[in-house]
């Protein structure tokens, strides 16, 4: 790695995660007034948990992302993650503050069912709402490739925006548990790294840090928006892979969506001694 790319890389760190705590104050210096209730949601264990830690993490990773690429010498790689990771905090907030009971369908398999009822729920403006952004953070990435013909620019954008958008998708349903996306978050960005993407992949790391104390402790979750965030970045990041290893991941990506409508993942962790001694640690007795 080059002496700019290295720096890049811390700057993406310390930015990422001095703009998570900063956002943070800045979020509860504007919700100050509102109902707690609209802020507050009840985990798994029956504690309240404070969800502005998702808009917060949502601006981190995009000030990470930008900041590396900009100073790293890879400034679409860092608008995509920006545009990606703001779009996707965006949609997931929404969801999160304006979900009402009628809209809780499980799963990809009841916001389509409510759409055929003539139905439009949060949950399904939400994937929209990711599609689009991550369309136009593939677009973005795809025009600082080398010329191709446009048949291989079509199937490159449209395996990167699955990627991207499905990534967001699946890290949210990991945030069932304290710290478990940010867990899984983190091990992503480090599985990356060695696979040669360290610019676009260690900044999510900055964030991580920042906001994995409160999560591990039930004080915050990171909600729709916060989980959606830190998927669509890591989906940014492995945009650099070389497309046979890109539709391989999407199709992986695809594979577990697809099988969290029948198989619950916390059972599966839950029965796997490893996984689950993973998934405790650092948690609250």
């Amino acid at each position: 790695m080059s002496v700019r790319r290295a720096l890049g890389v811390l700057a993406g760190v310390a930015l990422g995660a001095a703009g998570t705590r900063a956002a943070r104050s800045v979020v509860d210096g504007a919700t100050a007034e509102d109902d707690a209730a609209r802020w507050t949601r009840t985990n798994y264990a029956g504690r309240p948990v404070d969800l502005r830690a998702g808009p917060a993490l949502a601006a981190g990773l995009a000030g990470a992302g930008l900041g590396a690429g900009v100073l790293g010498g890879a400034p679409r790689t860092g608008v995509a993650h920006a545009v990606a990771t703001l779009g996707a905090g965006a949609a997931g907030l929404h969801d999160d503050l304006h979900e009402t009971p009628e809209d809780r369908r499980k799963g990809l398999r009841g916001h389509l069912g409510a759409l055929r009822e003539g139905r439009v729920t949060t949950g399904a403006a939400k994937i929209a709402g990711i599609g689009a952004s991550a369309l136009v953070a593939a677009l973005v990435v795809d025009r600082g490739r080398p010329p191709r013909g446009a048949a291989r620019r079509l199937v490159d954008v449209a395996v990167d925006t699955t990627l991207v958008a499905g990534s967001a998708n699946l890290v949210n349903l990991l945030d069932l548990r304290p710290g478990r996306a940010l867990k899984a978050g983190a091990a992503t960005s480090l599985a990356l790294v060695a696979a040669g993407q360290g610019l676009a992949a260690v900044p999510a790391l900055g964030p991580v840090l920042a906001a994995v104390t409160a999560d591990l402790e039930e004080d915050d979750m990171l909600g729709d928006a916060g989980a959606n965030a830190l998927g669509a970045h890591l989906g940014v990041a492995a945009t650099g892979l070389p497309l046979p290893v890109r539709a391989a991941l999407v199709a992986g990506v695809v594979g577990l969506t697809l099988a969290s409508e029948r198989v619950s993942f916390s059972a599966v962790i839950d029965r796997t001694p490893v996984l689950a001694a993973v998934d405790a640690w650092g948690r609250r007795r």
